[in-house]
């Protein structure tokens, strides 16, 4: 039997042993080396036999019993013949072999040869290398000379454009006129080499060019301020065009900036003389203006006798509130009219233009806005302006804008004062001053601040005025006597009308600009129209005029004051619950004569029933009741009616208080009726006298119309 150590693997024994050729005889002595060796060489060694153990071929032999020593020598015989086999295949093919060793031995010659080439080339590379790291130094050191080179150009390059006078900008300086545009970049160009030169003054360059620079900037502060002067003195033409001029000053600013930077005496020159004669133009202008602007305003405007409490002497040929032509062409006293369309659509209009309205007439309210509609366009323009060609803002702005327009401004603000010294027409007042807040809110949307000291010195000098000329209308109708008052009837009074019309139109007003003073002042005048009608109501003796004259009047204030408003404020119910009150007693007032007896009878038993006490039969007076209204209360309904018309100039307040009279009648009839029908009255034959209430409804509607 063969044995297994034959079959070890010759590699892994070499690679694990190290034994050089293994020889298969002396496989004792391997195995004796083996046992002599540590645990991982035996580990390894049957490791490898049990890989040859599961050989299918060793495997079949174990299973079949073959002995492994013969198996093996068999195998040697046959490894012999086929070593036999190779050997005569080898020297069959000698010459073969041969030349396969001799072209190995050319291939190892080239390759010899190649070798010495690529060493050769080794070493070139390697003195090539040398050269091009030289090269690379060499190349950053000119780099280096090259770039600073360049930045030495660049700045003397720099140098010279910004100190060197060109023929160029001498030409454009000397040659030019100002309205050129290379003329103003002929300054520009110049103001920067003379700023280069003063910041390089230290430089010999510097000092060569210097004088000629100085000659330079001499000539253009010569040519741009003689230009200048030119275009100021413009503004002194009659007819001139303010704005055209300011543009063509906008578009050449670029002057004053430099005679701002090389000549600031020059600059303070300019300066004061635009303000010096653009203020006197402005002066002139709103002067002139204004003037002629006065000679359109009414002829007819409201005196100093012209207040509320006043009785108008023309009243009994015209009425003070007709449509008469004469009465409509003047600015109106106590009524707002279409006055408020000046509020509402004509803030912006245009100015009025003397000249194109000759024949046209203003009350001095729209005259107002015309001047300061005027004032503002200039204002707005002016200050642009100033910011913009002298370069100022905020408060130097401000400063140099008040040189300009003080004198004008202080012009408008003494013409309205001299123009309200005599001035009482309330609305007019109130109507400037509104104007004066809209264009207050109109410049501070803008963002423009330069008119706001002088708008609120006009509003201190409108709303005191106001007050004033107030004040005058309700210390008239305190004083009033009412025995002193001419024509007094029911109808309305004046008094009452005119302040009906004036609350409507201050109230309309104030709800733009809201102003708690002139609130309470129209309350304390509400207090003393009030207090007026009750005195000149008491001049009538008889307690129903009284009342008739109260109705009308209340009932004239109502409905004038409460036009044009959304909802009723507290003056408005004030006036509507005096008038309640009063149609209340009157309706009481005009039943008493036709119904008085059912009205105090019903009293009567309603008082005794509410205090518990035992009714008292009084068969006679209720006979007399019932028979009497029967016989009487169709014809008392229609005297009633007929005193109601009469009283009464306003038809719904007449329905309304005609209704409220015959509603009451027919209340105290029903109780009337409630009453009998309760004991000790509800025995009595009388009672199929009574009429039916619903009779007397169609009998009270009848007069439902009448108004």
């Amino acid at each position: 039997m063969t044995d297994p150590m034959r079959l070890l693997n010759q590699a892994d024994l070499d690679a694990a042993l190290d034994l050089g050729d293994l020889d298969l005889t002396g496989r004792d002595q391997i195995i004796d080396d083996l046992t002599n060796r540590d645990g991982l060489i035996l580990d390894i060694v049957n490791g490898h036999i049990r890989e040859n153990l599961e050989d299918e071929l060793v495997q079949e032999a174990l299973k079949t019993g073959v002995d492994l020593r013969n198996y093996s020598q068999e195998i040697e015989r046959e490894l012999a013949a086929v070593e036999s086999a190779s050997i005569t295949d080898y020297i069959k093919e000698s010459k073969k072999i041969a030349q396969l060793h001799r072209e190995m031995k050319n291939c190892d010659s080239i390759l010899a040869q190649m070798e010495s080439m690529l060493g050769t080339f080794q070493q070139d590379l390697g003195s090539i290398s040398t050269e091009i790291q030289c090269l690379q130094e060499k190349s950053l050191e000119m780099s280096v000379k090259l770039s600073n080179r360049k930045g030495l150009k660049s700045k003397l390059s720099g140098f010279l454009d910004c100190i060197v006078v060109g023929p160029k900008l001498l030409d454009s300086i000397v040659q030019l006129a100002p309205t050129e545009p290379q003329f103003v970049e002929a300054l520009k160009e110049l103001d920067s080499k003379l700023q280069f030169a003063e910041a390089e003054q230290h430089t010999v360059a510097s000092g060569d060019v210097g004088d000629v620079l100085e000659k330079l900037k001499i000539k253009a502060i010569h040519k741009v301020r003689q230009y200048i002067l030119e275009k100021i003195n413009e503004w002194k033409k009659p007819m001139s065009n303010y704005q055209v001029l300011q543009e063509t000053l906008i578009k050449y600013k670029y002057m004053y900036e430099f005679l701002a930077l090389h000549s600031p005496v020059t600059a303070t020159e300019i300066k004061a003389e635009y303000t010096d004669t653009v203020g006197k133009v402005y002066y002139s202008y709103f002067k002139s203006y204004q003037s002629r602007l006065i000679k359109l305003e009414y002829e007819e405007v409201p005196g100093k006798g012209d207040v509320m409490g006043a009785e108008d002497e023309s009243r009994r040929s015209l009425q003070l509130f007709s449509s008469s032509k004469s009465i409509r062409s003047r600015s109106t006293v106590f009524t707002l009219g279409n006055r408020d369309d000046l509020l509402n659509n004509q803030l912006e209009w245009p100015v009025i233009i003397p000249a194109h309205c000759a024949d046209k007439r203003f009350p001095y309210e729209a005259l107002f806005r015309s001047v300061q509609f005027a004032l503002l366009d200039n204002v707005c323009g002016e200050y642009s302006f100033l910011c913009h060609f002298f370069k100022l803002k905020g408060e130097r702005a401000q400063i140099l804008f008040s040189e300009v327009m003080g004198r004008t401004l202080i012009l408008i603000l003494k013409s309205v004062e001299s123009y309200m010294s005599n001035c009482y027409d309330c609305i007019g007042i109130m109507l400037c001053a509104h104007v004066t807040m809209f264009y207050h809110e109109l410049m501070r949307k803008r963002g423009l601040g330069a008119l706001v000291g002088f708008h609120n010195q006009l509003l201190q000098i409108l709303w005191p005025r106001f007050n004033y000329v107030l004040s005058l209308s309700i210390h008239s109708i305190r004083e009033t006597d009412p025995s002193k008052l001419s024509e007094l009837d029911t109808r309305p009074h004046f008094i009452t009308r005119r302040f009906g019309e004036f609350y409507r139109a201050i109230s309309s007003l104030n709800e733009r600009f809201p102003n708690d003073q002139t609130v309470r002042s129209m309350g304390i005048l509400q207090v003393e129209v009030e207090n007026i009608v009750l005195r000149m109501a008491a001049e009538f003796p008889l307690r129903k005029d009284q009342l008739v004259f109260l109705i009308n009047n209340y009932d004239l204030m109502l409905s004038v004051m409460q036009l044009r408003m959304a909802e009723p404020n507290k003056d408005v119910v004030g006036v509507q619950e005096l008038l309640n009150k009063r149609i209340n007693e009157f309706v009481d007032e005009i039943l008493l004569p036709y119904f008085g007896g059912m009205i105090n009878f019903v009293k009567d038993a309603e008082q005794v029933t509410d205090q518990g006490r035992e009714q008292r039969v009084r068969e006679g007076e209720v006979v007399q009741l019932v028979r009497g209204f029967a016989q009487d209360y169709r014809k008392s309904i229609d005297t009633i009616n007929g005193e109601v018309m009469k009283c009464f100039t306003n038809f719904n307040n007449g329905t309304v208080i005609l209704q409220s009279a015959l509603t009451k009648m027919i209340q105290y009839y029903n109780r009337f009726q409630k009453i009998l029908g309760q004991a000790p009255y509800k025995t009595l034959p009388v009672r199929a006298e009574l009429v039916n209430v619903h009779h007397v409804m169609v009998e009270v509607k009848k007069y439902r119309n009448q108004f």
